[in-house]
């Protein structure tokens, strides 16, 4: 863990956190946080589907119907604690649910980097088992939502649209299309844009992320001590389940920690679009200062190396 703590990536969120609490004179311009954003979510995909163009499909089948199952459990397991033990409100408890039954790519890039320092492999599709968490664990957040919670006068139309055509998911989806149509080959031209770079891009975003985090600690009295627990325990419970599915399915060790990552990650992106639709009366200050203020931080410092010693004791 103290080695994890060493890399660039991880120090320049810890920077940005701590210039965050300390009121430093230091912000990314908004302009350049949404081009690292879009490039990240593209660069992402694209490695994915390059990785995914050169691997037999035969060998996802199972590993995708493990991570679809996953985004179903996971929100179907948070829901009712929430809601009957820590009393949330029905609305509260959907949405927050549905933010630790979908995924951040932010994390799954770090996890990547982690994985990669360490010299270990992992499968080339993990992209896709990325993208298939995100969709189905926001659809289920989204139903639990509008079963659950007070109706919303919003088209079911609407909802769907936002939750397979949100920035997050959209350029993910595009760009591992276009990473598959090209392959290594035909990426070549750009792989100094996309490819190179992007453990300093990441960085970037990182410091960026820390400030933003550090503006949500402000908020921890206001979210309860239940919440700020179930935001450290939420994550190893669902990691768990993402070791155990990644080992049934036949995952390597990278791989399964790779799953136990997207599984134990909460969104900060694409859930929060979408449940702003789906459950306007959801309050923004829990679910954000959950995934964001706490689960996000502890999964960058601690959870990765922990899933990673989960992986491999289960192997």
């Amino acid at each position: 863990m103290i080695e994890n703590l060493l890399d660039p990536t991880i120090l320049f969120f810890l920077i940005g956190l701590f210039a965050g609490i300390v009121r430093a004179e230091l912000k990314l311009p908004e302009s350049i946080y949404e081009i690292l954003s879009i490039y990240l979510l593209l660069a992402i995909g694209l490695k994915g589907g390059v990785q995914l163009s050169t691997t037999h499909l035969g060998g996802l089948i199972a590993p995708s119907f493990g991570a679809i199952l996953i985004g179903i459990v996971i929100p179907s397991i948070a829901y009712p604690i929430l809601r009957r033990l820590g009393k949330f409100s029905r609305a509260d408890a959907a949405a927050i649910a549905a933010h630790y039954g979908s995924v951040s790519a932010v994390t799954y890039a770090v996890v990547l980097v982690f994985l990669d320092k360490q010299g270990i492999r992992y499968e080339n599709y993990t992209t896709v088992l990325l993208v298939l968490l995100e969709i189905p664990a926001i659809a289920v957040g989204v139903f639990i939502a509008r079963l659950r919670a007070s109706t919303t006068t919003l088209p079911a139309s609407r909802i769907l649209h936002e939750v397979f055509f949100g920035r997050g998911v959209y350029l993910l989806l595009a760009g591992l299309f276009a990473g598959l149509v090209l392959g290594p080959q035909g990426i070549e031209s750009v792989r100094m844009v996309f490819f190179d770079p992007f453990k300093g891009a990441l960085a970037f975003f990182l410091l960026e992320m820390g400030l933003v985090a550090s503006r949500r600690l402000s908020e921890l009295r206001r979210v309860g001590a239940f919440l700020f627990f179930f935001a450290l325990v939420m994550p190893i419970v669902s990691g768990a389940l993402g070791t155990i599915v990644g080992w049934g399915v036949g995952l390597s060790v990278g791989g399964t920690t790779v799953l136990a990552t997207l599984a134990g990650s909460a969104s900060y992106i694409a859930a929060p679009a979408a449940m702003r639709m789906a459950v306007p009366e959801a309050n923004p200050t829990l679910y954000l200062t959950a995934s964001l203020g706490i689960t996000f931080p502890f999964n960058l410092v601690l959870g990765i190396p922990i899933y990673y010693w989960m992986a491999t004791v289960i192997h």
